[in-house]
């Protein structure tokens, strides 16, 4: 009988290295180890969800949808809706036109209704006083400007420095004297203050074509209202319409007060206020016809 030889190795076997534990919190690592028995078992493919950025990664079971660790994570907004910055002009959650990022205003943002008298906070009455300046004082400059509210509040009274030297300054028709130069505002600064309180609204004056070129501007006609040429106050008043009736008689005719009395000559304020009043007596006649008549002054 031969020998049998028998090889056997007596030395401990090889051990496969244990797969490093997962650094990172306690939750993080039970994660890891739930996901790679998902693997093991071909529930879940390796690297089949891709973690999303921002957010902890979901778990992905059969037919089931992905959750976030606080919960089941918020259905996705079909593109272009919603307010954030992904969304696209045109197509609001409402379904019609608005530029991203306008608020909903109802009522708001929009004019008076069409053919409506303008509101009152879009009135202005204004009067200014001149000197004369250039040859023999012909040439008529602003000397003072004073603006009211449709209720009579004073918005604007200033005195207001000529570019040109005074050569005669009217004191019986304007008011203005010497000493009212001394603090008086540079024309071009007044200029500019009277043009921004004026912008947009409907301006009324007596004869104002005179008092716009003395500020060297043009008021839109569709917001000017010049008490001087209306045929209705002269009407109210007993004069014939077709003729220019001064601010102080009609002023007496129809709202029975004196103005532009004494030697001190006139108030652009009280003018301005008298004005304003003369336009009321007829306002809601007066704005029908130019809504019946826009071509006609």
């Amino acid at each position: 009988m031969g020998d049998l030889i028998l090889n056997v190795d007596f030395s401990a076997p090889e051990r496969r290295p244990k797969k490093k534990e997962p650094s990172g919190n306690p939750r993080h690592r039970s994660f890891v180890r739930r996901r790679r028995e998902l693997e093991r078992r071909g529930v879940l493919r390796q690297k089949q969800l891709p973690p999303n950025p921002g957010r902890t990664p979901g778990l992905l079971g059969a037919g089931r949808p992905r959750h976030s660790e606080n919960g089941p994570a918020a259905p996705r907004r079909p593109p272009g809706k919603g307010k954030g910055p992904g969304a696209t002009r045109g197509t609001p959650d409402e379904g019609t036109e608005r530029p991203v990022g306008s608020a909903k205003t109802k009522g708001k943002g929009r004019g008076a209704p069409p053919g409506a008298p303008p509101a009152p906070r879009k009135l202005l009455a204004m009067d200014c006083e001149m000197v004369g300046t250039g040859p023999g004082g012909r040439t008529s400059a602003l000397a003072r400007c004073s603006i009211v509210t449709y209720d009579g509040d004073v918005v604007y009274d200033r005195y207001v420095r000529p570019e040109a030297p005074i050569v005669d300054f009217r004191t019986r028709w304007s008011g203005i004297r010497r000493h009212h130069m001394d603090k008086a505002v540079p024309f071009r600064k007044a200029q500019q203050q009277v043009l921004q309180i004026l912008a947009g609204k409907v301006v009324v004056g007596h004869a104002i074509h005179n008092d716009f070129k003395a500020l060297r501007y043009s008021h839109p006609k569709a917001l000017t209202r010049d008490t001087s040429r209306i045929p209705l106050l002269n009407r109210r008043a007993g004069f014939p319409e077709n003729v220019a009736i001064s601010l102080k008689r009609l002023t007496k005719a129809l709202l029975h007060r004196d103005i532009q009395v004494g030697s001190s000559g006139h108030s652009s304020v009280e003018d301005a206020r008298a004005t304003m009043e003369l336009y009321k007596v007829v306002e809601e006649e007066w704005e029908q016809h130019l809504r019946q008549n826009p071509e006609q002054d």
